[in-house]
């Protein structure tokens, strides 16, 4: 009898033993699926302008004399909503000019890294691709300030069909986005191609108000924007002058009308 005792003793001491043990692996796997998962920080913007639209009337007409579309012709694009180019070209008499800018999009992911990096990186691609662009070679580059993060300017020399081709490109980046003009242009027949200086000073001025656009259709405020908010060439002023054109010719026409209605037939 003591002997059959004994035993479920000895079982019941058994199961209190093993209970207090703790497995190791249970302990890894409650840390594994505690841990916090992998984040990244938010990209600044989340949209890009229409791109046509970044370039006030004006600007476009001083750039680009004559051009043949003033609202600019959309290129084709994968997805609009992050990446876009917009062309503009004319000739006038033998000058010819073309502008073309182009803006790409990089939300953050986080396997490629925030959408700040992956811009910064993709617009050193486009500084090394613009420099040698259509067998341009010499190119001459350089960072400039003022707009945008950072930017950087590129001017090269390249031939077309006999024809000289005086090339001015910028690349700047505006926190996750980057904007990309090149301005070029040609003196056909036995006219004088554009000087290089001027290409550089449309250009960056092109760029500067592309940038601001970019952070107006986000509600934002570009880190140029206190800067160049103030130059009546640049974007915002440009589009109230428009707009006060507008409203002036109209109040001028309504004048004439009020005064015709009220003027007597001579004579009488």
């Amino acid at each position: 009898m003591l002997a059959c005792a004994a035993v479920p003793a000895m079982l019941v001491a058994g199961c209190s033993s093993d209970s207090g043990d703790k497995d190791p692996k249970d302990d890894a796997s409650k840390s594994a699926t505690t841990s916090p998962s992998p984040t990244v920080a938010p990209a600044k913007f989340a949209k890009l302008p229409e791109v046509c639209k970044t370039l006030p009337k004006k600007m476009v007409g001083d750039l680009v004399p004559h051009a043949k579309d003033e609202k600019g012709k959309t290129l084709p694009s994968a997805n609009i909503n992050e990446s876009a180019s917009c062309l503009w070209s004319g000739l006038d008499g033998f000058q010819y000019r073309q502008l073309t800018v182009s803006l790409k999009l990089f939300p953050s992911d986080v396997g490629l890294g925030t959408g700040d990096k992956r811009a910064a990186a993709y617009a050193k691609q486009q500084v090394e691709k613009a420099g040698t662009a259509d067998g341009a070679k010499g190119a001459k580059t350089g960072a400039t300030s003022g707009i945008g993060d950072e930017a950087q300017t590129v001017a090269t020399t390249t031939k077309k069909d006999g024809d000289e081709f005086k090339n001015e490109t910028v690349v700047s980046r505006t926190a996750n986005v980057v904007v990309t003009v090149e301005y070029r242009g040609a003196g056909y027949e036995d006219a004088k191609p554009p000087k290089p200086e001027d290409l550089a000073k449309g250009a960056q001025k092109a760029t500067k108000e592309v940038v601001l656009k970019v952070a107006d259709a986000n509600g934002a405020v570009a880190p140029d924007e206190g800067a160049t908010g103030g130059d009546t060439g640049d974007g915002k002023t440009d589009d109230k002058a428009d707009e006060a054109d507008e409203k002036a010719d109209d109040a001028k026409n309504g004048d004439k009308a009020d005064a015709g209605k009220g003027a007597r037939p001579a004579g009488n």
